[in-house]
Formats: C-alpha cells, structure tokens, sequence
C-alpha cells in the first residue's frame, strides 16, 4: 500500500507531491471502492426488488421481513466482519455480505412505501380499462414508484459509500486504507485525499442517481411546472 516518505511534509493538510507521486494507486484505491459500492448496492437491489413486490402484496409478510432486515442492520459491521471472517476470509465477498445486508432495509421499505403511495384511482381506472393485476403492477404502480424506489437508492448508495471505509480493515485496497495508513503514520495528506475521495463519490453518485430519476419519471417534471 501507499506509504508516506519522509521527505513529504507530515504538517500539511495536503502534500500535492505525494499525490502527484502516488496517482496510480490513489486511482486504484477508488477505482475498487467505486465497485465496492456498486455490487452492494446492485446485489441488494436484485434481493429487494422481489421481496419488496411480495410484501407489498402480502401484508402479512412486511413486519417479519422489516424486522429482519432491520435487525441485520443494526449489526455492527465490524462485529460482522469478525463473524465472517473465519468462513469465507479476508476476501471481497466478506466484504460485500455486510454492505449488502445494509442495503435490504433502506430499499425494501422505499419499494413499500412506494407501491403504497400509488393513488387507489388510478389502479382502479386501469382495472376499468381491463388491465390485469398483473400488468396494474409492472406498468401503473411500480413507474409511479419510481421516485420513492429511487429515493431509496440514492440513500443506500450514499450509505455504502461510507461502510466500504470499514472494510479496509480485512485488507481491502479501498479509500478507507489510505485513512487507516494516515492515521499510523500521522500523515494528513493520506487522511485527506481518503476523506475528499469518499464525499466525491457519494456526491456524485447522488446526483448521477438524481439526474437518472428525473429522466425515467418525466411526468414529474411537468408537474412541477404547472
């Protein structure tokens, strides 16, 4: 990993020599924090989409699968981390089990609430119009969810961009090492650039998911300008 050399400034908040000198594995560093992210987050959508449709169905079943997932998400994640250490390793899919476990609560809910916020007219003009409950489903509710499933997203994602810092501890060559190095060796600059880095790429993550809800629900748009 990136180690600071003497001969850069341990006073300053950021040393742009040692960034310069260290661009390839800085690059590296966020690059697998980036796919980090991004497998959580896509892994946790996968698993929330079609337990979130059958609870939104089933009513029976929302209180026993918020309850689970939100007790997953109250695990420490170095506290899980440890569990799983001794399974499957220091390895990326131990990594991955906690940042998607993370993921459940946060997008389940959202899928929930947003197939609940659907006006009960508007299934039922297109039950009148001879749709099918299934199709009322895929082609009426979930795009009128969209904005909640999305809202959802852009929470989880920015989240996990957070988490996967913890996971540096099991040897994971992410942003959180450069802060974990920093911290050992009392160099501000590692500490910074983790720092920037990490709330770069919640920052823009968020707005590229932001900018990505307001394309595939144009409706809202127009609405907002009436």
């Amino acid at each position: 990993m990136i180690l600071a050399q003497p001969r850069y400034s341990r006073d300053s908040w950021l040393d742009w020599s040692w960034v310069t000198d260290n661009t390839d594995d800085i690059y590296a560093a966020a690059r697998e924090h980036l796919v980090l992210t991004v497998l959580a987050v896509a892994i946790g959508l996968v698993i929330s989409v079609p337990l979130g449709l059958y609870a939104a169905e089933h009513h029976r079943f929302r209180a026993p699968l918020l309850s689970i997932t939100g007790l997953l998400y109250t695990i420490p994640s170095l506290a899980l981390l440890g569990v799983l250490v001794p399974y499957t390793g220091l390895s990326r899919t131990t990594a991955l089990i906690p940042l998607i476990s993370y993921t459940l609560l946060i997008l389940i809910r959202n899928i929930i609430e947003g197939l609940d916020s659907v006006p009960r007219d508007v299934t039922e003009a297109a039950a009148g119009m001879g749709y099918t409950r299934r199709a009322i489903r895929w082609r009426v509710e979930l795009p009128l969810a969209v904005p909640a499933i999305v809202a959802g997203v852009r929470i989880a994602t920015v989240t996990t961009v957070g988490l996967v810092t913890v996971t540096s501890l099991i040897g994971q060559e992410n942003l959180g090492q450069l802060m974990i190095s920093g911290f050992q060796r009392s160099f501000r600059t590692e500490i910074m650039v983790g720092v920037i880095l990490v709330v770069a790429i919640a920052i823009v993550a968020d707005l590229a998911l932001s900018g990505l809800q307001r394309l595939a629900t144009p409706w809202t748009r127009r609405r907002a300008t009436l």
